[in-house]
């Protein structure tokens, strides 16, 4: 395997010339951030796997279609956000999840994202509940506003880079993740003590 601190570009460069290392080495470095935001965007752990695959099956069969004007991590939400879509339109019915299965997880990111070692039992219950009122409102958002606010609020992309992942203009995507923001408050306000000090 080459070394961690090859850039992303420099891997793919090796990539396309046949170094089926340089390949192996980014889905390493990109296997566990890609589970992670398919697993947001759908909220399932079976499901969240299989787009993982599929998202790297199609980054090995479209590397050489990748334009280097944009960051790896970029394409490959992109890749991931259309895999995703395309199982959407696919298979109506799984988009209508328990709001019961999803807020029953125990283990993974919801447990993960509220640990703290100074938390108090009383602190660290509080926060596992908002933790799950959030991830539930998250599910609950139609697809294209639950990509929004998992690429800019979780993943961290700016909008320039979210509009490059989406093929949209930076106008559209403010909007609407100003449209998804406001339709996330909406499903939170039947729990809005839960936000309350």
């Amino acid at each position: 395997m080459t070394e961690r601190h090859v850039d992303d570009g420099a891997l793919v460069e090796k990539a396309l010339k046949g170094d089926r290392d340089a390949l192996d080495d980014l889905v390493y470095r990109y296997q566990a951030r890609t589970y992670q935001f398919a697993y947001r965007l759908c909220g399932d752990e079976d499901q969240a796997a299989d787009l993982t695959a599929e998202a790297f099956a199609r980054v090995y069969a479209n590397l050489a279609r990748f334009r280097r004007e944009s960051r790896f991590s970029t394409w490959l939400f992109r890749i991931v956000t259309n895999a995703f879509l395309d199982q959407q339109k696919k298979d109506k019915v799984r988009q209508k999840q328990s709001l019961d299965e999803v807020l029953s997880t125990e283990e993974g990111e919801l447990s993960l994202q509220v640990a703290s070692d100074s938390a108090s039992p009383h602190e660290s219950a509080e926060q596992t509940l908002q933790a799950e009122a959030i991830n539930a409102a998250i599910q609950r958002l139609p697809e294209h506003y639950r990509a929004m606010i998992v690429l800019f609020h979780v993943e961290m992309l700016s909008y320039e880079e979210i509009g490059e992942a989406l093929d949209m203009p930076v106008g559209t995507v403010k909007s609407r993740l100003n449209r998804a923001r406001l339709a996330l408050r909406e499903i939170l306000e039947p729990v809005v003590e839960l936000f309350q000090a």
